[in-house]
């Protein structure tokens, strides 16, 4: 079967034997697939030595095949992959066993895939393909950062720096639908009317002065993924006694901290990375009550995959990169 590798000769289009369906197993096979961010970081992290491992955590399709004992699915079903593996239950932090999808376990970007009746779940009807191939890890990556660990309320202002990636597009939205406010920030001018254009309250240049654009402002909740180049602005702009919540680190993820200032100002620092089952089923009737759609920029055939890497590396995005198979 086509799939999109990583091994000895780097990323690239190849070949993989398709897979077979073990007892409690059953075979997707993919329609879409969707592109993050950790795709991308992966080939940098494993270098050029390894097994061929298939790349994507998320993905949507239909029921090849099911394995002995397999209760829950049938043949023809349409299902979405939960690309977070073995984490069924709401908690703080993940449970032993918890890995996302797509390392070291082979992933979604290819013609068929393998997975335990557990991680899959029924694919919301209102949704496209290329829609439901998109919301499984943004979604549930925000959701949870903001819901779960954020505690956002109706009427408190979140602060987002870096309007472009899925999961800002979901939180965005909601935020809007619980009842915050929303101010978020971008270099780009157009990735700024987007926001807007979303349910952003506001979106500032990225290189503004922030105390001094959000002076009449009072930032309840931050939810941060950039890194090192905003945390330290961020903190500076949270209320005090606020939250900061961060889920990622797309610059340089070692920070200097002021900690006179952070205990000071009584702030809290919260990690957050995907979530649970729960959570995702969670995520997904909220988005289906509310009518929240994935926001995708280019939809491209996965014999052409490197070119939605190339462009997730240069960041001129604005939401989700999809791959039809």
């Amino acid at each position: 079967m086509k799939a999109i590798i990583h091994g000895d000769q780097g990323l690239r289009l190849g070949e993989m034997p398709e897979p077979a369906a073990k007892s409690g197993e059953v075979v997707v096979a993919i329609k879409t697939a969707g592109l993050n961010r950790r795709d991308l970081y992966i080939p940098e992290r494993r270098g050029h030595k390894g097994h061929d491992l298939v790349l994507g955590s998320d993905g949507a399709g239909v029921i090849e095949s099911i394995g002995e004992g397999v209760t829950k699915w049938s043949v023809g079903d349409e299902v979405l992959v939960n690309p977070s593996l073995n984490w069924f239950e709401k908690s703080d932090g993940s449970p032993d066993g918890f890995g996302p999808l797509g390392m070291p376990d082979d992933g979604t970007f290819a013609e068929k895939i393998v997975l335990s009746e557990e991680q899959l779940e029924k694919r919301p009807g209102y949704l496209t393909w290329e829609e439901s191939a998109t919301i499984a890890l943004a979604g549930l990556t925000g959701y949870r950062a903001l819901v779960t660990r954020g505690n956002v309320k109706k009427g408190d202002t979140v602060f987002v720096p870096g309007a472009g990636s899925g999961v800002v597009t979901f939180i965005i939205q909601f935020a809007e639908a619980i009842g915050a406010r929303v101010i978020v920030t971008s270099r780009s001018a157009e990735k700024r009317e987007h926001a807007l254009k979303l349910g952003a309250d506001r979106a500032i240049d990225t290189n503004a002065d922030w105390n001094e654009e959000l002076k009449d402002e009072t930032i309840d909740l931050v939810i941060e993924s950039v890194g090192k180049a905003t945390f330290n602005r961020s903190l500076e702009c949270l209320k005090k006694g606020g939250r900061l919540v961060v889920f990622g680190a797309t610059t340089e993820d070692v920070i200097d901290l002021d900690l006179r200032e952070l205990f000071n100002k009584q702030q809290e620092i919260i990690g957050s990375m995907m979530g649970s089952r729960d959570e995702l089923r969670e995520m997904l009737a909220f988005a289906e009550k509310h009518n929240i759609r994935p926001v995708i920029d280019q939809t491209i055939p996965l014999d052409d995959a490197i070119k939605g890497f190339n462009m997730l590396e240069d960041s001129t995005q604005f939401g989700k990169i999809v791959f039809t198979i």
